[in-house]
């Protein structure tokens, strides 16, 4: 991906100063990195900084006479290969899903017809705004590839929780997936023209995976998680990508080879995985196999704790908050929901009863239900032995190798698919 030319929008913002090193990480590996300048990202880095790392011109005027006589907001939004706006403030969000195109920035996005990554950054009250939300679920319509923001501290004293700009390795690897999402989908036009086409019975669909454990951190080196081996979601996209189906498999940490012809996303933690689906997104089955954590620690330390610093001795307290539901808020976003929405419910006791709860309560299609007690071996077994809980009733399945059950879930899945007759969602 060499030689990509990234069209980057820096908005008004403290966290735009991490930008200085996003254009750093990006010229690494090769990348050509052009930039827009808000008049309020000026009054906190310079865009002789700016140009200092890019070796490139740095934008910031609309009226420019040089740049205009060539209509230079076009040319900017039409020779770039994917544009990013970071940071993205609850103003220029809203600017840009009302059309509004008043300064160089918001006129070069709207005569972009090119991928677009957006990194929000705002204190968290701004982020959890309605009017904000609002906002990026119509970004997120029209196209937009959301990324962050991150849970930590703010730069105003006392002030902390949902905000902050992602890290700048985190954007990067955002961007490099976007790009080689665009190189597949060129691959993939040419193929057609040539007469080359996937066969199987989800040949032209999208089918997104999520698979194993995601890691909570506690402090450097210690981390909230469980025994989830991830080899079903795996065996899953074996199967998918065999059945003829363009696969995107999101993993948590798991020491499993990716499978061949699928697209896979290495990601840590919860937020990083609903990231990383809502990138994936569309796709025409949601098949959502991770073991997601539950909680996260609300305030992770910086350095290793010392038993030393415990409440009391022999005991430490940690503050928990809840994580984000994932296969929760797929289901319940109409512009992000796959047509085919489907669950694992991982269970000691009450396995079907409680995947039925699950199926009503999450907004599911169908739930697979197992029973992961100690003594099964289904936690990092190669076995399984599951229950298909939909809206008409429960199928009980014998235990079986889990690339079985992955291969007859996946023709379960094609089988409804083609009875609904719907359109394909798959857009390379």
């Amino acid at each position: 991906m060499a030689g990509k030319r990234i069209l980057l929008i820096i908005g008004g913002g403290i966290a735009c100063y991490k930008c200085l090193d996003l254009v750093r990480r990006l010229k690494e590996p090769g990348f050509s990195v052009v930039t827009i300048m808000t008049q309020s990202a000026q009054a906190f880095i310079t865009p002789l900084a700016v140009s200092a790392l890019s070796n490139e011109r740095v934008f910031t005027e609309l009226f420019d006479v040089d740049d205009e006589r060539e209509i230079g907001h076009i040319r900017l939004s039409r020779q770039a290969d994917i544009v990013v706006v970071a940071p993205a403030t609850a103003n220029l969000m809203g600017r840009m899903v009302h059309g509004l195109a008043d300064d160089l920035a918001t006129a070069t996005l709207l005569a972009s017809d090119k991928p677009l990554i957006v990194a929000p950054a705002m204190n968290p009250k701004m982020w959890a705004h309605p009017a904000t939300q609002r906002n990026v679920a119509q970004l997120i319509a029209d196209g937009a590839l959301i990324v962050g923001p991150d849970a930590g501290e703010m730069a105003e004293s006392g002030e902390a929780g949902v905000g902050r700009l992602v890290e700048t390795m985190t954007l990067v690897g955002a961007i490099e997936r976007q790009l080689s999402g665009a190189d597949r989908s060129a691959q993939k036009a040419g193929d057609q023209q040539s007469g080359v086409e996937a066969q199987g019975p989800l040949a032209g669909r999208h089918v997104l995976i999520t698979a194993g454990p995601t890691h909570e951190r506690i402090d450097p080196v210690r981390y909230i998680a469980n025994r989830s081996s991830g080899k079903q979601g795996f065996e899953l996209a074996r199967a998918a990508a065999k059945a003829g189906a363009r696969v995107t498999l999101v993993s948590g940490p798991v020491e499993l080879p990716n499978p061949e012809g699928v697209d896979v996303h290495r990601v840590e933690t919860a937020d990083d995985m609903l990231a990383a689906v809502r990138y994936a997104m569309p796709a025409d089955v949601g098949i959502f196999a991770a073991a997601v954590a539950d909680w996260r620690v609300a305030d992770p330390a910086e350095q290793k704790m010392k038993k030393s610093k415990a409440n009391r001795p022999g005991a430490m307290t940690l503050e928990l908050i809840e994580n984000p539901d994932i296969l929760k808020t797929i289901a319940n976003t109409p512009e992000l929901r796959p047509e085919l929405t489907i669950g694992f419910a991982a269970e000691t006791e009450n396995v079907v009863g409680f995947a039925q709860r699950k199926l009503v309560g999450k907004n599911a299609d169908w739930i697979v239900a197992n029973d992961v007690s100690v003594g099964t071996g289904v936690m990092g077994g190669d076995r399984n032995s599951v229950h298909l809980v939909t809206r008409d009733g429960v199928e009980a399945w014998p235990d079986m190798p889990k690339a079985d059950v992955s291969q007859r879930l996946i023709e379960r899945i094609g089988a409804a698919l083609a009875a609904s007759g719907t359109g394909r969602r798959d857009a390379g």
